[in-house]
């Protein structure tokens, strides 16, 4: 055995400069295809899958070479049905992980979901910072950076709230029961019916809602950026206007009221023994 081993020792050294040239041969060619990648049209995250697929190419490769070295009577042949096998059977032992990675190439593959865009998934909003092959990166709102797996952004339905530059907002105000509803309609479309944060070739709808508690509610709908900040933003500025031009006009925007009734009369004292009942 210790004969045998220092035979081998040259193969092993042979295979472990292999490693080495690999290592460095993966880390040029990914320069190289992120650079001609990089004068394509190709979105962000079609290029990472080029240069992963390109770096995995060259690791299975080289590793190969490397195995073929030390063990002189592995053919290729006999190596590629190993790793089937094999493979097959790491697939059942990490079949989440392996999941996770078929979910990312497709995801990657999507030309609606990029690196950049507002999402919303299983109650998570905010930002894609990044996507990998096992897990994307999700910057919220609030500042948190969520890692979410692969295979949850392609088992659920994402709400890509970015995918166009523009979408359609909408807020609820009120107007008391005694109100004109026209003139009322009319001056709020008159307070917000010049503001530039509107999209120029989309309507701004006012239309009465329903019937509220306590007052007949407008509902208010326009299309602005696609962006939630966008969104706060502009209803801000909308809210400001329709309660200055309201107060006005003296229209009413109501608080809640109750209303008691009562359908039997109610005693207003009880008498008193030998007293005045008054």
């Amino acid at each position: 055995m210790g004969t045998s081993l220092v035979k081998a020792l040259p193969n092993f050294a042979i295979a472990i400069l292999v490693l080495f040239l690999t290592w460095i041969i993966a880390r040029y060619t990914t320069r190289i295809a992120d650079a001609v990648t990089g004068r394509t049209q190709l979105r962000s995250s079609l290029r990472a899958l080029v240069e992963t697929l390109v770096k995995l190419t060259i690791w299975v490769i080289g590793i190969m070479v490397a195995a073929t070295i030390i063990l002189p009577g592995l053919e290729p042949g006999g190596l590629i049905a190993g790793l089937g096998i094999g493979t097959l059977a790491i697939g059942f032992a990490f079949q989440d992980i392996f999941e996770n990675f078929l979910a990312g190439v497709l995801i990657m593959l999507r030309d609606k979901m990029e690196i950049g865009d507002a999402i919303e998934v299983e109650g998570i909003v905010g930002v894609v910072e990044h996507i990998t092959l096992r897990e994307t990166h999700i910057r919220q709102f609030t500042g948190e950076l969520t890692v979410c797996p692969n295979s949850m952004l392609f088992k659920n339905p994402v709400k890509i709230m970015t995918e166009q530059p523009i979408r359609r907002w909408e807020i609820t105000v009120g107007v008391a029961y005694d109100t004109d509803l026209d003139h009322a309609a009319e001056v709020m479309r008159r307070a917000i019916g010049d503001m530039e944060d509107f999209a120029a070739d989309q309507p701004l709808d006012i239309y009465v809602k329903e019937f509220g508690a306590s007052s007949v509610d407008f509902m208010i709908r326009w299309w602005s950026g696609s962006m939630p900040r966008d969104m706060f933003a502009v209803r801000d500025d909308i809210f400001r206007r329709i309660k200055r031009a309201l107060d006005d006009a003296d229209i009413e925007i109501p608080f809640p009221y109750i209303t008691h009734t009562f359908k039997e009369p109610i005693p207003l004292a009880a008498p008193r023994k030998g007293g005045d009942a008054s």
